[in-house]
Formats: C-alpha cells, structure tokens, sequence
C-alpha cells in the first residue's frame, strides 16, 4: 500500500489552517502587547496573568506555523517518514509553557492575597472587554482545525483558556466597580491559573502518547488483530504494531500467515481495506508469509 498520499494527507490536516494561525497569531500578539502594559500600568495581577498567558499563545501559534512549514518543505532521502512530529514536539512545548505561567500565577496570587492592590476596575473591566472580543475571533478561527491536528489543537486550547480567563477578568472588573473588594483580582488570577492546569496535562498527555508510539487511545489493538485473523485466507496475525505518526496519520504494520491455498494478493487487498477503512489507519504496510513460513524466512507481498 503506497504512502505517499496518506503523508500527504497528514501535512493537509494541518497545513490547511495555516491562514486562520497566522490570523489568530497576529490578533493575539497585538492584544497581548495591550493586556500587558495595562496590566503593569494599573498594578492588575489578573490582566497580567491573562497576558502571560496569551504570552503563550503567541509562541504556541508561532511554533505551530513553524512545525508546519518545516514538515512541509523537509523532506530528505533520510527522513523516510519526514519531519511530521515537529508538531507533536511544539504540542508538547505549549504544555511547559502553560504549566510555567499557571505556577507563576499561582505564585503571584499568594503574593497578592497578602497584600492586596488597589486596582481600578474601570480599566479592568474595559480592557478585559477588548480582550474577550479578540479571544473569540480567534477561537472561531481555530475551532476546525483543532479537530484534526494535534498542534492546532494546542494553539487552540491556549485560545479558549484565554477567553474564559478573558470572562473571569470582567467579572472582577465588575467586582471592583461596584464594591471595591482588592481579593477579587489575586482570586481572579488564581481562577485562571487553576483552569490552565488540567488543560495543560491533557493536552501534555496526549502529545506524549504520539511521542511514546502508544496505539491511539480510539483503537483497540486486541480487536485489531482479531479482526485480521477472521480475514478469508489469514491463519494467524503476529507482530502487530500501530501508533500515531503525526496528527491525521495513524500507521500499522503486520505479519499475516496465510492459510492453505491462500492467495497472497486477494488476502493482502482484504486486509488493508479493513485497516483503513473500518479501522481509520491511514498508512498499512504488512507482510504475508505462506503456510508453514519459518521465522527465519521472509516473503514480503
């Protein structure tokens, strides 16, 4: 089964959303100047959690744009499979960065709840406001791509972490308003760092089990090789292996005996349509090996 068009495949599920990345990108980093400056202006913890954390957004969409364009025009004679993990790898760094803002969050806001600042709620609650608009455009912009890469998806989550954040700060500006309470800001950024963490391990661990070559979590490989053992004209199926090469690209490869009077082609053909079509395995290499093949011996179809 030839793979040249199921890598293809994989470099589409993801380099098709490059315009809403660099949309998101631009919108992001531009608010997140704005956020942060007010944010030390005004003394306000939860605006400049909220920025730091769209700090990350802006390196997460940059290495996503990046992951993508180097897997896309990398390909060399020894990267067989090319450079399709770029986005796993730049999935996983997006994980360090939001655990390190959520600490540093967390950190701050012990500070504060020490020493509560005055903070206008007027700027808090504008500022929010603008932010909360910008974070929905972008959530809008990514929300297809994230279902089908892995690295978009990351990008993605930062996005709607942000704009929940985005809803905390205006309800603390309105806090502020109205009774002048200085804990709603150190809660406001705990409130936020508290959202990014289980977010961040998810997203953490799943870019960990591309990494690790673990089946995907929707694949049951038990079943797998039970279904290809029921094929007409298998005898047995060893040495099994699937897992995930990249976002959109799930790979398997096989041994299958092949029973008395089998054909090699008819039972090959069988086995592949149902690893990619029934299954959803877009890359299937297997070998067939006639009855009574030794362990020693290799007949490759």
């Amino acid at each position: 089964m030839s793979g040249e068009h199921e890598h293809a495949s994989a470099v589409t599920a993801a380099g098709r959303h490059i315009r809403p990345l660099l949309l998101a990108l631009a919108l992001t980093a531009t608010y997140m100047v704005v956020e942060l400056v007010v944010g030390f202006a005004i003394g306000s913890l939860a605006l400049i959690s909220d920025a730091g954390h769209m700090l990350t957004d802006v390196v997460g969409l940059g290495m996503a744009l990046a992951a993508i364009q180097v897997a896309r025009s990398r390909r060399t004679p020894s990267a067989t499979f090319g450079l399709y993990r770029l986005e796993v790898l730049a999935a996983l760094v997006n994980t360090a960065l939001l655990f390190g803002i959520a600490g540093y969050v967390l950190v701050e806001a012990w500070r504060r709840f020490q020493e509560p600042a005055a903070v206008p709620g007027a700027w808090l609650l504008g500022v929010a406001t603008v932010g909360l608009a910008v974070n929905v455009v972008a959530f809008a912009l990514l929300r297809r791509g994230a279902a089908e890469s892995l690295n978009v998806r990351g990008a993605f989550l930062e996005v709607l972490s942000d704009l929940l954040g985005s809803v905390g700060v205006i309800v603390g500006g309105v806090v502020l308003m109205l009774t002048g309470w200085r804990y709603v800001d150190p809660i406001v950024g705990v409130g936020i760092g508290l959202f990014i963490l289980p977010r961040a391990y998810r997203l953490g661990r799943e870019a960990l089990r591309v990494l690790l070559e673990v089946a995907p979590a929707e694949v049951d490989v038990d079943d797998v090789r039970a279904r290809l053992g029921g094929v007409p004209g298998v005898a047995g199926v060893h040495d099994l292996h699937v897992w995930t090469l990249t976002s959109g690209l799930r790979v398997a490869t096989g041994h299958l005996e092949l029973a008395e009077g089998a054909e090699a082609g008819s039972v090959l053909e069988r086995a592949q349509r149902l690893l990619s079509d029934d299954v959803g395995i877009e890359h299937v290499t297997l070998q067939v090996e006639p009855a009574g093949f030794g362990d020693h011996g290799r007949m490759v179809v």
